[in-house]
């Protein structure tokens, strides 16, 4: 590690969101109550279930009601049958039976006349019958339901039975359904909410290991559970699917490795030959054959980068004077306008970081166009190191945001893969790289890489070489 330079980090959001939900954000296994499964599949079977139970709890309510209020029919129609078979047999001794038989009892003549009564009711008495065709009446704060039955020769016997009991009976009845209508659907939410975490927990531990692949950083299967399930099934399909991503990796690597090496040689031999005839005719025509050579050059550099990888790449960790750096970039995207403190050393990989310049700078060369600016400034700080490219162009399409940074993706027509390549590079230097639109106009990137925090005797350098000039760009690199 050289000294001075911070860990390579790579955030791997972007390109997880990418590859699992394109166009939308990283899928968190903390997502919101309302959105999880389990609190759906809670909710279902709590609605189901409050919906059953309330028929089935409705159901024998109704039943022990009516069964209640059969019990209670039968017992007045017993009580009036036994006491009019008392007063058909007993001939004269209708009184005594009368008073004897229950708590609410009248005897009523032939002429309407109340000629016995028992004692709770003796008020009505050698009167005329006070409830006409009634079957429930008020009697000393009690409501009693009754019924008529012949008895013999005397009239008729009028017997009643209180429903106090029988109307608590009820109301219990009722309070019961209702309270557990109101509480049992928590009750089940609760229940049901606790079963489904306990069963998806495997499901949810699934998730998050999915949600931790990188396919930039590893491609290891996952680990299965023990239990075979539809958990132990799903964690199968994804090993499978990242079996067949690696092999689909593989293969575009080894493509795009056939691709630049077949370009390389050629490459190499049409710009040598371009600078050589450049040299000696000055002829404006093959200077811009040659930027076009240089042009295709980066291109396979950059398909390379692409192919390899950012993990397979190693940094040739140099420490060169910033001018140097400027005098390549010049001679590479002629026009270009340098800005700020060039004096100063940079800790680098200097054909990477040109590469990455380089690209920024054609980018905003292409979108300038002929007649348009290039700036290129460069600011140190004790923390890091700032190069700001703008240009005068229209600026940055404002529907592609971070997509622009994504290989072949292009808002003007080129290979789209400059800014993904730049950006790959200042992040393996342990820096970053942003676009956003100039308040003034123009599209403007922010490289910035961490401060070299070298020593005034060099000591802290160690692994990294002192260069005045950068090395030259690797072939087919």
């Amino acid at each position: 590690m050289i000294p001075g330079a911070r860990p390579v980090t790579t955030p791997a959001g972007a390109r997880r969101a990418a590859l699992l939900t394109p166009g939308a954000g990283l899928y968190s296994a903390r997502v919101a109550w309302r959105h999880s499964l389990r609190f759906r599949l809670a909710l279902t079977y709590s609605a189901l279930s409050a919906a059953l139970l309330m028929l089935i709890t409705l159901g024998v309510v109704s039943l022990l009601l009516s069964r209640m209020e059969q019990q209670f029919v039968d017992r007045l129609n017993d009580r009036a049958d036994t006491l009019a078979a008392a007063f058909t047999n007993l001939g004269g001794g209708f009184g005594k039976s009368a008073t004897g038989a229950g708590a609410y009892t009248l005897v009523i003549d032939l002429d309407g006349q109340v000629i016995a009564a028992s004692p709770a009711l003796r008020e009505f008495q050698n009167s005329p019958y006070p409830f006409g065709t009634l079957s429930r009446v008020p009697v000393q704060g009690t409501t009693v339901r009754a019924v008529k039955r012949k008895a013999g020769n005397f009239g008729t016997l009028w017997v009643g039975l209180p429903e106090d009991d029988l109307i608590a009976a009820r109301q219990s009845a009722l309070s019961a359904l209702l309270l557990a209508l109101l509480t049992a659907p928590l009750i089940l939410l609760l229940t049901g909410w606790w079963v489904g975490r306990r069963a998806l927990a495997g499901l949810e531990g699934a998730a998050n290991l999915a949600d931790r692949l990188d396919p930039a950083v590893s491609l290891a299967p996952l680990p299965l559970p023990a239990r075979e399930d539809e958990v132990q099934r799903l964690l199968v399909a994804i090993n499978s699917l990242l079996g067949r991503i690696e092999a689909q990796q593989a293969r575009e690597k080894q493509l795009l490795g056939q691709i630049v090496h077949e370009l390389g040689a050629p490459l190499t031999v049409l710009k040598a030959s371009l600078s050589r005839a450049e040299a000696r005719l000055g002829d404006p025509e093959v200077a811009r054959a040659a930027l076009v050579a240089d042009e295709l050059t980066f291109t396979t550099q950059d398909l390379m980068q692409l192919a390899r990888g950012q993990l397979e790449l190693k940094l040739a960790w140099h420490y060169i004077p910033a001018r140097t750096l400027r005098e390549r970039l010049d001679r590479l995207v002629p026009g270009t306008t340098f800005t700020g403190d060039w004096d100063i050393g940079i800790l680098c990989d200097p054909d990477r970081l040109t590469q990455a310049l380089r690209n920024l700078l054609a980018n905003g060369r292409r979108h300038a166009g002929a007649d348009g600016t290039v700036t290129l400034d460069l600011r140190e700080t004790p923390e890091q190191l700032c190069f700001r490219v703008r240009d005068s162009g229209p600026g940055l399409p404002p529907e592609l945001g971070e997509q622009i940074f994504e290989p072949f993706v292009s808002g003007a027509g080129s290979s789209g893969l400059g800014l993904s390549v730049a950006r790959q590079i200042a992040r393996m230097h342990g820096g970053d790289l942003s676009g956003t639109n100039h308040p003034d106009g123009g599209a403007l990137f922010t490289l910035t890489l961490p401060g070299a925090a070298l020593g005034d005797d060099g000591d802290d350098l160690d692994d990294a070489d002192v260069l005045d000039e950068p090395p030259l760009t690797r072939s087919g690199a």
